[in-house]
């Protein structure tokens, strides 16, 4: 699923009008509602965490749906990349 539509979902879930959720995330309504449908690419960090902390959601869920490490992952993807690949193949 991509990340707008992940996120539109969790909002309606939760019963929150889209102009009321731009409105939290101090941003305009038109802006979001092109990431909700797709047409505009996942926005920036601080608006991917503030988004899934209104809605309740984890952080790191969101930033995964935006096809995006985490921030404070970023500094070291070579150890992520290696723990996964110990852990796909099973290496001690």
């Amino acid at each position: 699923m991509a990340f707008g539509a992940y996120i539109r979902q969790k909002r309606e879930a939760k019963g929150i009008q889209m102009n009321d959720f731009a409105r939290q995330l101090e941003i305009s309504p038109a802006y979001w509602s092109r990431i909700e449908r797709d047409i505009e690419k996942p926005p920036k960090d601080e608006l991917i965490r503030k988004a899934a902390e209104i809605l309740g959601e984890n952080v790191d869920d969101a930033f995964v749906e935006a096809s995006r490490l985490p921030p404070d992952m970023r500094d070291d993807v070579g150890g992520l990349v290696r723990m996964y690949r110990k852990q796909a193949t099973g290496d001690k």
